[in-house]
């Protein structure tokens, strides 16, 4: 492990940044370098104690893997909890969490780990690209969605084109090598009076950083959006890693981002025929109307099919309400 190169990870802490970002981590590790996936503290306490990573790297393929935590200034504990909105948290995130992935990425050689050799982060931590500059270390981002939703964000972000706007709610968006997208088509967070816009304007910061990563990493895959990553490779330096849900050995699998223990559910998923549940999840950011949760529900259930339906609490920074199931299902 002393003499592999070491890439250190760097992810939003939000399931869905945590799951693509640790997939990139393994196929990494396989192919033969230290890895080092880090989030907030916080998360990886919870990841610890849902059982699924290990505090001793791991050996994938020939590379290693581990895990190190840095600090956000969030307290947590059994009686109280420390609750902010995200435009108050993101600030924190980046004012704590710049100065203590420093000291962890300058420490890594005091602990008799290889230096970092570059520094991969993510949409929500453009700010890891700063820390890794002051270090003299390359680093890269992960876009974590298609190529096609990073040209939208990148498009609203220049302003070249017309977007929805408080005035104009109803534009539809023309963008090179896409099809006219009506307003509603493209991603909720751009919309001006969505209950989540601040979320649209986090991952917009992420382009004011994008001239100091050597390249852009994207989950995607030629065969599917050949086109538009032609296109977009003439503004930035995009290579394709995808699809990274494919292909993983055993060991890879033992390996989960997840913040929850699924222990309880797995007995009755195993007494169920293969390929008869129906799995429904929209992640812990989106966010239904309750109408849409009721019609949901109804289908599900009129179906006919065994479900597993996965309806977590928005968290409490986003300020909705807490989805009711219709009385009668």
């Amino acid at each position: 492990m002393d003499s592999l190169p070491h890439v250190f990870l760097v992810s939003f802490p939000g399931q869905g940044h945590i799951n693509p970002m640790l997939r990139l981590g393994k196929k990494l590790a396989v192919s033969g370098l230290l890895v080092t996936f880090s989030t907030t503290a916080y998360l990886g306490r919870e990841m610890k104690n849902a059982g699924t990573i290990s505090d001793a790297p791991t050996p994938l393929g020939c590379g290693f893997l581990r895990f190190e935590f840095f600090d956000d200034g969030r307290i947590e504990d059994s009686t109280t909890a420390t609750t902010l909105s995200f435009d108050q948290y993101m600030p924190q995130l980046q004012r704590i969490g710049s100065i203590s992935l420093l000291h962890i990425l300058k420490n890594q050689t005091k602990e008799n780990r290889p230096a970092v050799s570059c520094v991969i982060g993510n949409p929500f931590v453009p700010w890891v690209c700063d820390v890794a500059d002051h270090l003299g270390i390359a680093s890269a981002v992960f876009w974590v969605q298609s190529c096609a939703v990073f040209s939208i964000y990148y498009h609203h972000f220049n302003g070249s084109i017309p977007f929805p706007s408080e005035t104009q709610p109803n534009v539809d968006v023309q963008l090179p090598s896409l099809p006219v997208l009506k307003h509603d088509e493209i991603p909720n967070f751009l919309l001006p009076n969505n209950p989540l816009h601040a979320i649209g304007k986090a991952i917009l910061g992420q382009f004011l950083n994008l001239s100091k990563p050597f390249c852009i990493l994207i989950d995607t895959f030629e065969e599917l959006e050949g086109e538009m990553v032609d296109f977009m490779s003439k503004t930035f330096p995009i290579k394709t890693v995808g699809p990274l849900f494919k292909n993983c050995s055993e060991t890879e699998t033992r390996i989960s981002g997840d913040c929850l223990r699924i222990d309880h559910c797995m007995e009755w998923l195993d007494s169920k025929p293969k390929g008869s549940v129906v799995y429904v999840s929209f992640g812990s950011v989106v966010y239904l109307k309750q109408e849409q949760v009721d019609e949901i529900a109804y289908g599900l259930v009129n179906s006919g099919f065994y479900f597993l339906w996965v309806l977590k609490p928005p968290a409490s920074s986003f300020g909705v309400k807490r989805h009711a199931l219709p009385n009668e299902v």
